[in-house]
């Protein structure tokens, strides 16, 4: 364990150099060749910033995955081949912007070489709604589906300075820990913790005033990486035995969605607004919980960790839950309720400032 903990950390002190040393060159690139993201009506910046942060992130993943591996980390070519699949795309788009349609086939094309020919999927629902194994088709859909969501919530989430770095760690950190303190998946913490060390590294950048941002290149990738980690947690989770059956997780799915409830409700927040006005779910808006927070007239910096500090609390609230036995959905239900309930309050407060510069 000990051993294992080490490696895990030289790996992420690795990655973290890396990406740190990486940036600076970057941004001079960038600034060189104008390679800025232009401040917007839709944008929360007022100066021009470069949008390359996410060469670093893949530079500092890729190069540390190559490195420390294991030999017989089977999945660790497809996942690779993924990752650089997401990289192309994300930085096509960084840089010239291309359609939705394009990138969501880009994201399809990689969750499906890590689903199909990784094997990196679930095989069902593991119990919830009583719901348990499902034949190969279903289980490559759920797989895929599951993936794309959690990639597309990072990337909706990275509209302030820090905010998809920092839940990022979070998310990975648990994970991380998750699967070191199993002994089933030293692999599968290594990723995390090599992650953890770019996004660290890309933090000492993104703090404002921001030099860089991550760009759809580093959020795309991280977002893969996270859904990639949380559909192995769920799965490996489910076959704990002998000593490690203590550190076994019932309702793992929901669980789950409680690590990562930051990019999954916010993704789900705006989905339903975006139809319940309407609009295509993927027409881009400032209705996310971020915006509505810088509205109210906070830093990026206070909104971030407002909106990490709630990620970071919801987790022992479900692991409370679940010692309390509490069903699977209900816990869905109260997790769900009471982050539709907290994503309200700015609202509620900005519909009090109006009315009383009205009267």
């Amino acid at each position: 364990m000990q051993s294992d903990a080490f490696l895990l950390l030289y790996s992420a002190a690795v990655a973290f150099l890396i990406c740190f040393f990486s940036i600076p060159s970057i941004i001079r690139v960038a600034q060189l060749k104008h390679l800025y993201d232009e401040p917007g009506e839709r944008k929360s910046h007022s100066t021009k910033i470069p949008t390359l942060g996410g060469l670093a992130i893949f530079a500092g993943i890729i190069v540390c995955i190559s490195l420390f591996s294991e030999a017989i980390f089977p999945e660790r070519r497809f996942l690779i081949s993924a990752i650089v699949v997401v990289f192309f795309i994300g930085m096509k788009d960084d840089i010239i912007v291309i359609s939705p349609i394009k990138k969501m086939l880009g994201q399809v094309v990689a969750a499906f070489i890590v689903v199909v020919l990784g094997n990196v999927r679930l095989h069902g629902f593991y119990g919830f709604l009583g719901i348990g194994d499902l034949n190969g088709y279903l289980q490559v859909a759920l797989s895929i589906f599951t993936i794309l969501v959690i990639m597309n919530g990072f990337n909706l989430i990275d509209g302030i300075n820090t905010l998809a770095a920092s839940v990022g760690i979070v998310i990975l950190s648990v994970f991380g820990t998750w699967f070191l303190l199993t002994g089933n998946g030293r692999d599968w913490a290594e990723l995390a913790f090599i992650t953890i060390g770019v996004l660290l590294a890309f933090l000492y950048y993104n703090i404002t005033p921001a030099k860089i941002f991550m760009g759809d290149t580093g959020s795309l990738i991280t977002g893969l990486i996270v859904g990639v980690l949380t559909v192995k947690f769920i799965h490996i989770n489910s076959n704990l035995q002998g000593e490690f059956a203590v550190f076994h997780i019932n309702s793992s799915p929901i669980i789950a969605f409680g690590i990562l409830i930051v990019p999954l409700f916010d993704t789900l927040r705006v989905f339903v607004l975006r139809i319940m006005a309407g609009k295509s779910p993927l027409h881009p808006d400032q209705n996310h919980i971020h915006h509505r927070l810088l509205e109210l007239g906070l830093s990026h910096i206070k909104a971030s960790c407002i909106i990490v500090s709630i990620n970071i609390a919801i987790i022992p609230l479900l692991l409370i839950l679940q010692y309390l036995h509490v069903p699977g959905i209900a816990m869905l239900l109260i997790v769900i309720g009471l982050c539709s309930f907290l994503a309200y309050i700015p609202n509620l407060i900005l519909k009090k400032k109006m009315q009383r510069n009205e009267v």
